[in-house]
């Protein structure tokens, strides 16, 4: 055990060294993954050099998602009490099924739980549990919402068709969740946006009007705190109108934005969270933490055990069902998410994450001044957004974005909204400072003017 620590505590040296002095890794073509790199497994095992040689070419290849230089996805950077936290529920490996096998980190998950519902102003007797990914949360909530419209539907299944209602702009996860639980695709309703990408309150409520004289059984809407491409908030006071006067459950995805909980100047963004019935958050985008940090809570305690508990003599063999949390989770044995969360809430407080949070939409500020300030740019964001939308001489944003990865200079992606595409920034990386915001664009600047303007047959928007 000793010198597997020691190997580790060397590797880690050289990640460190890799995110500093190559801060994007050279990708390996998919073609040429398994020629690269011995990825193969044989009968017999290698003595630790030689897994010392191939793990350390691995660190090598693999993208560095803790350095100044990913600007790619709804995640990134690292921090040390966070880290220090998920390190050690590796070393603990207790399962969060029941409190004697989980002991006091039990009270660390309801502790956590208990303030995220404080913050969302849901009342006293609300709970919630840590699910495996954001898409996971919306199912739970999905789910909830079913039972509770029809609770027959545990034991006898669908048999009406019950509808739902989300965002054209919406996460991917709710079409593929009414897959999953037996609503089915077709029964999803897309509501119009408006330029923002927010929800439109007035559509909404036509569709549900005109599913309802079709014979359809509305029963859930799913409002999103941070569209995946703008991070556009939708307004959930006027949403939350619409589902009490239909009597709908009103879930807000706060995956990617709803660490906003924490921020005095931000919080506006979610007006009206008190309204909802559940809300989700991913504490490894905003706040920082490890993948994977995700967090669903709901006013409805009692709606959240009858949707996920059963009864199992062989596990639940000590203690209440307040402190056995298998009762209230979509898995069995589930590793201690919690612990990360914690250490770090624990050691900055309330007020550290509020600056965590406040930070990133500081550093998107930065950005939209950079492009505002600069003729070449097009910006395609707006104020309260941490997903900064721009494209640069005209380029097309898939081209750019794909030529800064393969030449190992950037990590950015691309999106798309009312047919525009464009590159995606998202400020979201924990380590990122101003200056490293303005080399994303010096370097992105350097790197076009010298390679990419010599080819006439890139495409153009």
């Amino acid at each position: 055990m000793h010198n597997d620590i020691a190997l580790f505590s060397e590797l880690c040296d050289i990640l460190f060294d890799a995110e500093k002095n190559q801060p994007v890794a050279q990708p390996i073509p998919t073609s040429e993954l398994f020629d690269k790199l011995d990825l193969s497994l044989q009968a017999n095992g290698l003595v630790d050099s030689d897994l010392k040689t191939i793990l350390k070419q691995i660190i090598k290849r693999t993208p560095k998602t803790a350095s100044r230089s990913f600007f790619n996805q709804l995640f990134g950077g690292r921090i040390g009490k966070a880290a220090l936290g998920d390190l050690l529920a590796v070393m603990f490996n207790n399962s969060m099924y029941t409190y004697k096998v989980a002991g006091p980190q039990v009270g660390i998950e309801k502790k956590v739980l208990e303030n995220i519902c404080d913050l969302a102003g849901y009342p006293k007797n609300s709970d919630g549990t840590f699910a495996p990914g954001g898409s996971m949360s919306n199912m739970m909530s999905l789910i909830m919402a079913r039972d509770h419209k029809n609770e027959s539907i545990r034991t006898d299944g669908v048999l009406s068709k019950m509808t739902l209602y989300t965002s054209e702009a919406s996460h991917y996860s709710i079409s593929k969740n009414a897959a999953l639980t037996g609503i089915g695709r077709n029964q999803v309703r897309l509501v119009k946006t408006n330029k923002k990408g927010e929800m439109q309150a007035d559509h909404l409520d036509t569709l549900i009007k005109k599913d309802l004289s079709n014979g359809f059984e509305p029963f859930f809407v799913n409002a999103t705190a941070g569209t995946t491409v703008l991070g556009a908030f939708d307004n959930i006071s006027e949403i939350s109108l619409v589902c009490k006067a239909h009597n709908l459950w009103l879930h807000v995805d706060g995956a990617y934005c709803g660490g906003v909980i924490f921020s005095q100047n931000y919080k506006h963004l979610i007006n009206g969270l008190e309204h909802s019935d559940s809300f989700s958050v991913n504490a490894h985008k905003m706040l920082g933490t490890p993948l994977s940090c995700s967090i669903i809570i709901t006013k409805h305690k009692a709606q959240l055990y009858h949707s996920f508990s059963n009864e199992a003599d062989y596990l639940y063999q000590t203690d209440g069902d307040d402190f056995n949390l298998g009762k209230t989770s979509m898995q069995c044995g589930r590793r201690n998410d919690a612990l990360k969360i914690w250490t770090l809430w624990k050691s900055v407080g309330t007020n550290g994450l509020e600056k965590i949070v406040d930070k990133q939409f500081e550093m998107a500020q930065i950005a939209i001044d950079y492009i505002n300030k600069n003729e070449d740019y097009t910006l395609y964001s707006f104020k309260d957004s941490i997903s900064v939308c721009f494209n640069y001489k005209g380029i097309s944003a898939k081209e750019l974005c794909t030529a800064l990865y393969e030449n190992s200079e950037l990590m950015v992606g691309f999106g798309k909204f009312n047919d525009i595409e464009f590159v995606r920034m998202v400020t979201i990386n924990s380590l990122i400072e101003k200056e490293d915001i303005l080399r994303f664009f010096k370097t992105l600047e350097v790197f076009v003017n010298e390679h990419m303007l010599k080819y006439e047959s890139i495409d153009r928007i």
